[in-house]
């Protein structure tokens, strides 16, 4: 295979093919739609089809409603669309994204059957959020035209597109994805291969520092708050919300791994299972760390997982205390800034702009603060480090400084002077 025969060029990709006609799945296809490529969403279930199509025609029905598009324009997106339960029916196509649930398993055997049955110039993607891409490219014969687009739900208005350079993907087909991102209107950001690449790997550590300030003493209204007076669009326990409490949950069922009893990760995840367990799977069930009313997406305190908070964590012994808004903010805050420059030091990041993007575009980050890197240059890296070492003397290693936050701290320099 040479790369002669890739598609060279954003308007080489006239067909493209969706696998999983789910959430993501129909988001990711409207992003093409309203960009006037053709696309088809392949599902095996006929019935999941048949609502993705319903959804899909709702969606442009309420955009002429709104008057936001005409119903001539309505017509000409729709009539992008085709549905299909057959892999025959895409062989033809120049780009293929797969868009299932994150089970490396089941990405691998559509992979297989993506690479057998595609025709050999086609592009093949994975939308996974955090998954091995060079492991799913592994399960194929073109690994060079195999690379990661993770969309951000809902695909068709989240602007981020985070693009996954597997460790064989051919410079020329990264090049036509950030070329076709901006093409259907996203903030395409290239990130390496890592668990969680950019954004869900700086994100990790920032609710595990929010779910263990439940434990210590704090409620979800309490981080909620001083997470979004600093200016995040929301705080992250209404972000679970939103996003469904249950998608961690089923994650963590489905791989089968068990997180050792008493570690950190397993108590930090105790209230999550029981909400799950009790159905609080957030605002698609109308309950979750907050309660809803019927139609109604205002977050309500709820009495009821206040105390389940404050009993799971005085049954694993902790003593709650206050706890201040201000140490909430350093703990989530400076915990996104520190794994940004460790993602920074290992080349994940082309540069700390591109991090800032991720987090302006895809996590809600205030758009006056310039992102979290560039928040950390304009107070200053040593102000910064002191901040977090006095985390890390209080709380352990968990929160110690990245090597390049000292470096930079220590020579006077910003994370904005680096560029991979």
């Amino acid at each position: 295979m040479t790369q002669a025969n890739l598609p060279s060029s954003v308007n080489d990709i006239q067909q493209v093919a969706v696998i999983g006609a789910g959430t993501m799945g129909r988001g990711i296809a409207i992003s093409f739609a309203n960009a006037g490529i053709k696309v088809t969403l392949l599902d095996l279930n006929e019935d999941v089809r048949a609502q993705a199509m319903s959804y899909i025609e709702g969606i442009y029905a309420g955009m002429v409603k709104r008057e936001r598009i005409t119903q001539a324009q309505a017509d000409e997106r729709l009539a992008c669309f085709s549905l299909s339960g057959d892999y025959a029916d895409i062989a033809d196509v120049q780009l293929a994204i797969e868009a299932v649930y994150e089970n490396i398993d089941l990405k691998k055997t559509i992979f297989k059957q993506l690479d057998e049955t595609l025709n050999a110039n086609a592009i093949l993607a994975t939308n996974t959020s955090y998954l091995d891409v060079d492991a799913i490219a592994a399960a194929t014969s073109r690994p060079e035209q195999v690379l990661g687009l993770h969309f951000f739900s809902p695909a068709h208005i989240m602007k981020l597109l985070e693009i996954v350079r597997g460790e064989k993907t051919a410079p020329a087909v990264l090049q036509l994805a950030e070329d076709l991102g901006q093409h259907i209107g996203k903030v395409a950001v290239v990130a390496g291969n890592c668990h969680g690449f950019i954004g869900n790997r700086m994100l990790e550590p920032y609710v595990f520092q929010a779910r263990r300030l439940l434990l210590e003493g704090a409620l979800p209204a309490q981080v909620d708050s001083a997470l979004q007076n600093f200016g995040m669009a929301m705080g992250p326990f209404r972000m679970y919300d939103v996003v469904g409490i249950d998608l961690e949950w089923r994650s963590r069922q489905l791989s089968g791994v068990q997180l050792p009893e008493g570690s950190p990760e397993e108590l930090n995840v105790r209230v999550d299972n029981q909400l799950c367990e009790q159905e609080r799977f957030g605002q698609k069930s109308g309950k979750g760390y907050y309660r809803y009313e019927k139609g109604s997406r205002e977050a309500i305190v709820d009495e009821s997982v206040e105390a389940l908070i404050v009993e799971t964590s005085e049954k694993a012994g902790f003593t709650r205390r206050d706890i201040s808004d201000e140490e909430i903010l350093d703990r989530c805050i400076l915990a996104l800034v520190n794994e940004g420059a460790k993602i920074l030091e290992e080349g994940i990041a082309r540069n700390s702009a591109d991090i800032d993007k991720v987090y302006l575009n895809g996590y809600g980050f205030p758009k006056e603060r310039g992102g979290p890197m560039a928040y950390a240059d304009e107070c200053g890296l040593s102000d910064i480090l002191a901040r977090t070492q006095a985390l890390t003397d209080k709380f352990g290693e968990a929160c110690a400084p990245a090597p390049l936050l000292k470096k930079l701290a220590e020579s006077g320099g910003k994370f904005s002077d680096i560029a991979n």
